[in-house]
């Protein structure tokens, strides 16, 4: 009996970190595809900052957990209102055997639209200020969401974590690269110039807090180096922290990264509150 009472204390501790709401966020609309879906975790008071979740994967799958449900329980618990996004991405089967060249699937500007769309309805709840935060390829998808992004459809402020920024440099992701243009696209210069990021800042980009690791052994530390550089050259408002250790894919799962890199998180809330 005690412990079918543990398990069941676990569970309903396990269901009240969970997130409220789920919705897709096409239903109705005849576009988009009916298995991109958002998550909502709203704190126990009203939240006047929501932030839109987007995990990495290299544009071919999604890290939920860590770089998703977590980061979100993680804002919920500071009063930020957090919204997961499960955008779309190429896919495990595509990954391994290269269908794309035959079927186009999924590939940009999907997850762009996804995640314009989360946004068009996350302004509909009113919050004061609207922000999107991505981990790696997700970094680079809410960079996108900030650079390409006009009108409401712009979030008020950014936060790539460890981002995949560049198409076309020699420090590029190529896994990344190939998740998001496919497996033709990804040799066209145009293209891939088109959605390095770094060179398409605007002097009215959003405020951005930039964060990676030098020992990323995943994405190369320099593509948060040319996103720093950009950000600098246009004047827009920034804050970029590296750090020499942490490594990537730990969003804000302290067990899997460095004592460190663990600090970011705080550095982001104390950097949110300099652009009240």
């Amino acid at each position: 009996m005690k412990k079918r009472l543990t398990i069941l204390w676990l569970l309903c501790a396990w269901l009240s970190v969970s997130a409220q709401s789920t919705v897709r966020i096409w239903e109705g609309t005849g576009k988009g595809s009916s298995k991109v879906t958002l998550a909502e975790y709203l704190p126990d008071t009203p939240a006047e900052t929501a932030v839109i979740v987007c995990p990495g994967g290299s544009y071919f799958w999604l890290d939920i957990e860590t770089e998703g449900d977590s980061v979100a329980r993680s804002l919920r618990a500071q009063g930020i209102a957090a919204y997961v996004l499960k955008y779309r991405t190429g896919g495990v089967v595509p990954f391994i055997t290269h269908s794309r060249l035959v079927v186009s699937g999924h590939h940009h500007p999907m997850p762009l639209d996804d995640v314009q769309q989360a946004i068009r309805l996350v302004r509909q709840k009113q919050y004061r200020r609207l922000g999107v935060m991505g981990f790696s390829a997700g970094g680079h998808l809410a960079l996108s969401a900030g650079i390409f992004g006009k009108g409401e459809l712009r979030p008020d402020f950014i936060v790539p974590c460890y981002p995949v920024v560049t198409m076309s440099e020699s420090c590029v992701h190529k896994r990344s690269r190939r998740g998001l243009l496919g497996e033709y696209k990804k040799a066209s210069p145009r293209m891939c110039d088109s959605l390095s990021l770094e060179k398409h800042v605007t002097a009215d980009c959003p405020p951005v807090f930039l964060m990676n690791c030098v020992d990323d052994p995943i994405v190369d530390y320099r593509n948060s180096v040319l996103m720093d550089q950009a950000l600098t050259a246009k004047h827009v408002p920034h804050q970029y922290v590296q750090y020499q250790t942490g490594g990537h894919g730990f969003g804000t799962t302290w067990s899997k990264t460095s004592a460190e890199a663990s600090g970011w998180f705080d550095a982001f809330l104390k950097w949110l509150k300099t652009i009240e």
